[in-house]
């Protein structure tokens, strides 16, 4: 089983290589235009705004949990996964399940109120997975965004 333990600045080059996989998954490649600087700033400058839990083995990283800080008017902080990602050639092995296990874990020793998340409607082995952990789906909120641009 991997070694599950918080990104380090030289995982930035794999963060940026399994964030890319999972746009080739999801079949938007070309919305992918963060770069390593601006993960690595993100993430491990003065003001870190994402935490990454990287999964490891024989030094070689398999897998991570990207998340960040949200707050609900309802229920106070809440951990937004926003990827739970595991290389191709390295799923169905309980990676993904160690991640987002340690992810639950680290939520709860932080005082989180919850975990949450998003997944495509057509990712049915995700919603598989996530059903496993006794998920609630919430069929009501709609996805919105506005696009910002200087």
């Amino acid at each position: 089983m991997p070694q599950i333990r918080p990104a380090a600045p030289e995982d930035v080059s794999a963060i940026h290589r399994l964030i890319y996989e999972l746009a080739v998954f999801e079949k938007a490649p070309e919305q992918f235009v963060l770069t390593q600087e601006k993960l690595l700033e993100d993430g491990f400058g003065a003001s870190p705004k994402y935490i990454c839990f990287i999964a490891e083995q024989e030094q070689t990283i398999l897998g991570m949990s990207f998340c960040y800080l949200r707050y609900s008017t309802w229920k106070g902080p809440v951990l937004y996964l926003e990827d739970l990602i595991v290389s191709e050639s390295h799923r169905r092995k309980g990676i993904g399940k160690a991640l987002f296990e340690f992810t639950c874990d680290y939520a709860l020793a932080h005082n989180y109120t919850r975990l949450q998340w998003q997944v495509l409607d057509w990712n049915q082995s995700a919603i598989d997975f996530y059903k496993r952990f006794n998920a609630s789906f919430d069929p009501e909120w709609l996805n919105a965004w506005v696009e910002l641009k200087k």
